[in-house]
């Protein structure tokens, strides 16, 4: 075989490579079953609530998954090849809320269903990641501020930040952690909700 014909099978397998690559299926990642609450309430911490659409970065207005290696560079921010959320965070994290607070027996409604009586829960997103702390250890963390309105004043406000050790160092442990993290803080969201009505309005 001359080198023009080596050369020539060199570049065929070459684009092969290629194109098995850009094949390559695309797995998608949701929150899973809801499953039962990570705390019980002894009462539906309101009676009603409106939740509007949770609001953060234009990086989570997209369905990349994001990770972060904080040993080598907090500040660059990685995305999983061929690994995707259903949705984008904003959604997820929103979806999620509002069926927790249904389980837990607060009436979810959206702005246009309800009078302004009604409290209204805004959901900011400030983190929302895979981070690694080293090449072995990982978590799902997960920074929200969440904000409670009586009409157009604002009743409280919090920060609950949750961060939840993933069971792998890849994309699917990257799904995992920051699912659970949703779960626990919105847990948080619901426990703080309990005690709205004795707090001065």
């Amino acid at each position: 075989m001359n080198l023009s014909r080596i050369l020539g099978a060199a570049l065929l397998l070459s684009l092969a490579g290629c194109a098995s690559e850009k094949a390559a299926p695309t797995t998608q990642f949701d929150f899973g079953p809801l499953g039962p609450p990570a705390s019980q309430v002894a009462q539906a911490p309101l009676a009603a609530i409106v939740v509007t659409d949770a609001t953060g970065s234009p990086a989570f207005e997209n369905e990349r998954m994001v990770y972060r290696l904080d040993y080598a560079d907090p500040l660059q921010a990685r995305t999983y090849a061929n690994s995707r959320w259903t949705a984008n965070p904003l959604l997820l994290v929103t979806q999620r809320l509002k069926s927790r607070l249904a389980q837990a027996g607060v009436k979810v409604l959206s702005a246009t269903d309800t009078a302004t009586t009604v409290p209204i829960l805004r959901i900011e997103i400030d983190d929302f990641s895979h981070t690694f702390a080293s090449t072995s250890a990982s978590e799902g963390r997960l920074v929200l501020r969440a904000s409670l309105f009586n009409g157009h004043a604002l009743a409280d406000q919090r920060t609950f930040t949750r961060a939840t050790p993933a069971p792998s160092a890849d994309a699917a442990g990257g799904a995992r952690a920051p699912a659970a993290s949703t779960d626990g803080a919105a847990a948080d969201i619901v426990a703080w909700l309990a005690g709205f009505d004795n707090r001065k309005r």
